[in-house]
């Protein structure tokens, strides 16, 4: 009888684990942006040339997909050649807030005592800015720059990771498994970083990915206002403040970039969203 239960339940099992149509389109809208991120600057290794006598062309023109802009430059090349520019950077920012955060946030809730009082204080303290508005202080300070930014970012990312991941610490540590790693004299970076660590992963993962969409829209923010990225390099947050002028001349130079920030972001989270899931429902059947 139980056979039969379960030769009846695996169909459905089977439909769950496939992924919606809304996580099949945000997977296939990060696939083309990776194939853009990879080979973008080799099929337009010149998307910044400029040729006044093409300025202003409306989309769908011969030769021009997206028309141009008023310096004569292809928007469509721009786009395509940009997404290294805006999309490598935040995925610096997600992986390096997040080595951050496991390192402080897995000492500070396996070690407790002094050390996570003062994890902690520091937490609190860069919670307490505001991101964007720092990271434009702090650039304008030390003159801007992309890898600037990206380090600043880093560093103003960095707090939510520590305290996600010193929670999921915090939890683990009260397990028996913990206890017993203890009682077999095991050395502290094993327990934290072989036994405790693997078993806050989805929690890593989850959030790697929320902070990807949200290094997006700070990274395109920050271009958006001539911090982030300098003139000169092809990036969607530059497009927008560059030809935010000629918004009714080629609607496509703003609407194309700003789309696909939105888009890129939102597919982000939809597939961080479904493996957070995945992987929790994997860690259950365990």
């Amino acid at each position: 009888m139980t056979a039969a239960i379960d030769l009846l339940a695996a169909p459905t099992r089977r439909r769950r684990r496939r992924p919606s149509v809304t996580v099949v389109f945000a997977l296939v809208v990060l696939a083309v942006t990776a194939f853009a991120v990879v080979f973008g600057g080799i099929l337009y290794p010149d998307a910044m040339r400029q040729d006044i006598l093409s300025g202003l062309l409306p989309p769908g023109t011969p030769g021009h997909l997206l028309g141009t802009d008023e310096l004569g430059r292809d928007v469509w090349a721009m786009t395509v050649a940009g997404a290294a520019s805006a999309l490598i950077g935040p995925l610096c920012v997600a992986l390096g807030s997040m080595v951050l955060g496991i390192v402080l946030g897995t000492l500070a809730g396996y070690e407790r005592g002094w050390l996570d009082v003062v994890i902690s204080r520091w937490t609190d303290l860069l919670l307490a800015l505001p991101v964007l508005l720092a990271a434009i202080v702090v650039s304008g300070v030390f003159g801007g720059g992309y890898w600037v930014t990206v380090g600043l970012l880093i560093l103003l990312f960095s707090p939510s990771d520590i305290r996600i991941v010193r929670a999921g610490v915090l939890e683990q540590s009260a397990r028996p498994y913990i206890e017993a790693a203890r009682m077999l004299s095991l050395s502290r970076w094993r327990v934290m970083f072989r036994h405790i660590l693997p078993n806050v992963s989805t929690l890593v993962l989850t959030n790697v990915m929320l902070n990807v969409a949200f290094a997006i829209v700070a990274f395109s923010s920050l271009s958006f206002l001539g911090v982030g990225v300098p003139p000169g390099i092809p990036d969607w947050g530059r497009q927008l403040t560059d030809n935010r002028a000629i918004m009714f001349d080629n609607p496509a130079a703003v609407v194309v970039p700003a789309v696909l920030i939105i888009l890129v972001a939102s597919a982000v989270n939809l597939v961080g969203d479904w493996a957070g899931q995945r992987l929790s429902q994997v860690g259950k059947t365990l």
